[in-house]
């Protein structure tokens, strides 16, 4: 009988990064453990999700609902996957996204892991939604106490098979509450693994606005705090104020030196730029920050993506880019899997996942926006310009070593899925 994995995964589709995580962790499960079985567990895959993964998994078997703390699905076929799968692997996110589910699971005494997350405890104690560079974030990890997680959070890790962190601060401060843990360690985001692409859909895309191969850079904006209530349609919470007041006082100064490097580019090479969303908001705060305030000389050469897309049309799209310069740190991702130079700007709300980039070796192509002025980004966009092969070698350097990472992932997970026996804290510890 082949292992059965449940892959617990697919937050949401009003971001293709989020998408993106499921498509990229069951690639590298059918790649590296081809002989498993695979089912997903999702929270969304509206929008064509469903039909895209099926598409391109024609083995992976859906499993929708949701399962008490008792183990008591909604769904027949949850119920089913939820008693017959060996191991339950929780898909990259910016931390366990369903504590309680996870609960559930760990009460069987089977297997289960982390694939790729962060677990961001840096705003513990702070209340001004401001929080800071990653250095200063690194300052808050070192300070932070044991009350910092919570009771079920630490049945969560004393329980666990296997850990990896898509970034090394998540890491390092889970190592330093936990020494114990098996098989914890440095694992990229799966949406590196992402390859699902729509190449017609893009090409009739890009010969209708002018746009050719390499001859234009991609460029994604982002509030410093992600309106969830407009996007879904819900009253606005006291919190959700405080965020709308730091973002209409930061989203024009945030996305200055990318107009100004916008400017650059086209007056200094004649090409074209491409503003397209990473999430459904960012198709009308594209054309506010970054065509809108241009010069009309400018704006002749910048193309606005008007429609929100999913993550394989995307993925074609960015294959063919010269370059993508994003304040939103996913398309970068799918682009870096295609091969196209990025630069990723780091907001300091945007929690310590933005050190994954200097794990994997992105600088010089990364800054903290209080450092992304024009002058800053066009010196990078004009080196890369200027060496365009020698930026390849490096974008393709960078994932020859994620891709060797989440190998390994995948061959821990399948070791322990084949053992078959959960190896608690207790245990490791002796």
């Amino acid at each position: 009988m082949p292992t059965r994995l449940l892959l617990r995964s697919a937050w949401q589709t009003v971001n293709i990064g989020d998408i993106g995580h499921t498509p990229g962790a069951l690639r590298l499960l059918d790649r590296y453990f081809p002989e498993a079985e695979l089912t997903l567990w999702p929270s969304k895959v509206d929008r064509g999700v469903r039909e895209q993964l099926l598409a391109a998994f024609p083995r992976l078997k859906i499993a929708e609902g949701d399962v008490s703390l008792s183990g008591v699905a909604t769904t027949p076929e949850l119920q089913r996957a939820f008693d017959e799968s060996d191991v339950l692997i929780h898909g990259s996110g910016p931390n366990v996204m369903v504590w309680e589910q996870v609960e559930a699971w760990r009460k069987t005494g089977r297997p289960y892991g982390a694939f790729g997350i962060t677990f961001d405890r840096t705003r513990h104690g702070y209340t001004d939604w401001e929080d800071g560079t990653l250095a200063q974030l690194r300052a808050r990890m070192a300070a932070l106490p044991s009350s910092a997680i919570k009771p079920i959070e630490r049945e969560f890790f004393h329980g666990l098979s296997f850990a990896f962190f898509r970034d090394t601060f998540s890491l390092d401060y889970i190592r330093r509450e936990f020494p114990g843990l098996p098989h914890i360690a440095f694992g990229p985001d799966a949406t590196f693994a992402c390859d699902i692409r729509d190449d017609a859909r893009a090409d009739t895309y890009l010969s209708a606005h002018g746009l050719e191969e390499k001859k234009f850079i991609c460029v994604i904006p982002r509030l410093r705090w992600t309106p969830y209530y407009k996007m879904h349609g819900y009253p606005p919470s006291a919190d959700d104020l405080v965020k709308d007041v730091l973002n209409a006082r930061t989203q024009s100064a945030d996305h200055a030196g990318v107009r100004e490097m916008i400017i650059r580019w086209v007056r200094e090479t004649g090409l074209k730029v491409l503003v397209c969303p990473e999430m459904t908001y960012q198709v009308q705060l594209g054309k506010e920050e970054l065509i809108d305030p241009l010069p009309a000389d400018v704006k002749a050469n910048v193309v606005w993506r008007d429609t929100y897309w999913l993550n394989d049309e995307a993925t074609s799209v960015y294959r063919k880019a010269h370059t993508l310069i994003s304040l939103e740190n996913h398309s970068p991702i799918l682009a870096i899997r295609q091969g196209t130079p990025t630069i990723f700007i780091r907001q300091p709300t945007d929690t310590c996942k933005g050190q994954m980039w200097p794990d994997i070796g992105l600088p010089p192509d990364f800054f903290e926006v209080e450092d992304a002025t024009g002058d800053a980004l066009w010196a990078r966009l004009s080196a890369i310009h200027a060496d365009y092969p020698a930026a390849q070698a490096r974008t393709a350097a960078i994932y020859a070593r994620v891709e060797s990472l989440q190998r390994e992932m995948v061959l821990t997970v399948k070791r322990v899925a084949e053992q078959r026996v959960q190896v608690p804290l207790a245990a490791a510890l002796g």
